[in-house]
């Protein structure tokens, strides 16, 4: 049985899209964003979702319960620009159906 979430995502010219996202296809949210093509090509996911680069870098604008951050996404974090409180790795957050209704805003491109 398919169970599709909607997630509310803000891309980088401030423009809400409202997405459905299925959790039964073991995506994460950088896949997702570049399935809606929310963000140019070849700016968000640079490394295949691999936590090595932080293109796909999002703030966490809900009270979510999230997975824990991984040792490689806290250290990447630390290397990233624009970094705030509630940034986290998309290609590290997998879809599933306790996220419905997520709402990030994609970090600014750097």
């Amino acid at each position: 049985m398919s169970l599709d979430i909607t997630v509310h995502i803000t891309d980088r010219e401030g423009e809400v899209h409202s997405v459905l996202a299925p959790t039964d296809m073991a995506m994460n949210l950088m896949e997702l964003v570049r399935s809606y093509e929310l963000a140019p090509e070849g700016t968000i996911g640079v490394c295949g979702g691999m936590a090595m680069c932080a293109s796909c870098q999002c703030y966490v604008n809900s009270d979510h319960e999230l997975p824990e951050m991984t040792d490689d996404e806290d250290a990447m974090l630390a290397e990233a620009f624009d970094v705030k409180a509630n940034s986290r790795l998309g290609c590290q957050i997998q879809l599933a159906p306790e996220l419905e209704g997520l709402k990030i805003v994609l970090a600014p491109e750097s």
